[in-house]
């Protein structure tokens, strides 16, 4: 009795194990695609950067095979082989390219596989496939330490700046502290502006003495002279369209209607000032 009973312990303990085995080997088998139809391809790296046999291989995100061997063919060049499911080598193009990421932030590295143009032709067995080198992460956390470096000193140095601003210290903390020296700025920014009414008022007088007035004339003429060609080109006129236009004001008439105009607005400004 105890023997036919340790017997079926042992034989579904067999089973189970089997059952097991067997489970496992159809699990491992469907990873590593030995049940499914695949093809190869192969791609060249000067650095792997930790990829391993047995890593996957993803096209648009999904697991569609695995690194099946690498081998370093001289000192600058890594090959890798890959096994990709049969199903998917229609979507894979001849320009498509190779890439080494990570699964995750520290996750194992995989190699993702770009997708190539429409237009492009499907990869065949044994194809060569170009590739992307990976990024260092040692240059990249070398470079950001750099960096970090650069913004502690100029924090520091800004951070200095502004403490000699707030004392009073240098230009900018003067000019900010000293009403004196905002004083000074304003004063002689309204001299600035006193002198080139003055200017204005003594180039009119000029214009108004016996000796320079021929001098304004033949200026106001040249002026009104590129004017009348300026406007003539932005008009699409010609010569002859010009004389058969409309009449054109001289530059006598226009002296006198600004001459006019600037006697009537002092005689306004004079008869303001009476009142």
């Amino acid at each position: 009795m105890g023997t036919s009973k340790f017997a079926g312990r042992l034989g579904i303990f067999v089973v189970a194990g089997l059952g097991l085995l067997i489970a496992g080997i159809f699990y491992i088998g469907k990873q590593k695609h030995l049940f499914n139809p695949v093809f190869n391809i192969t791609t060249t790296f000067k650095n792997i950067n930790g990829l391993e046999v047995g890593n996957n291989v993803r096209f648009s995100g999904i697991n569609v095979g695995t690194v099946e061997n690498i081998r370093i063919i001289n000192d600058t060049t890594v090959k890798v082989y890959l096994i990709i499911d049969k199903e998917v080598q229609q979507f894979i193009k001849t320009d498509s390219y190779i890439k080494i990421s990570s699964d995750g932030l520290i996750g194992d590295k995989i190699a993702n596989i770009t997708q190539g143009s429409s237009a492009g032709r499907s990869v065949s067995e044994g194809q060569h496939i170009q590739s992307i080198e990976p990024l260092e992460t040692d240059a990249i956390l070398a470079n950001l330490s750099a960096t970090g470096e650069n913004a502690t000193i100029i924090s520091g140095e800004l951070a200095e700046i502004l403490h000699k601003v707030n004392k009073g210290n240098g230009t900018i903390g003067r000019l900010l502290h000293d009403s004196t020296i905002a004083n000074n700025l304003g004063q002689t920014i309204r001299y600035l502006k006193s002198s080139s009414r003055g200017l204005d008022e003594n180039m009119e007088a000029a214009k108004h003495n016996i000796l320079l007035r021929g001098f304004f004339k033949k200026k106001d003429h040249d002026k009104d002279e590129k004017n009348k060609k300026t406007d003539a080109k932005k008009s699409g006129k010609n010569d002859a369209d010009v004389k058969e236009g409309k009449r054109r004001e001289t530059w006598k008439e226009r002296r006198d209607r600004k001459r006019n105009e600037r006697k009537k607005k002092e005689e306004e400004e004079n008869v303001t000032a009476k009142k």
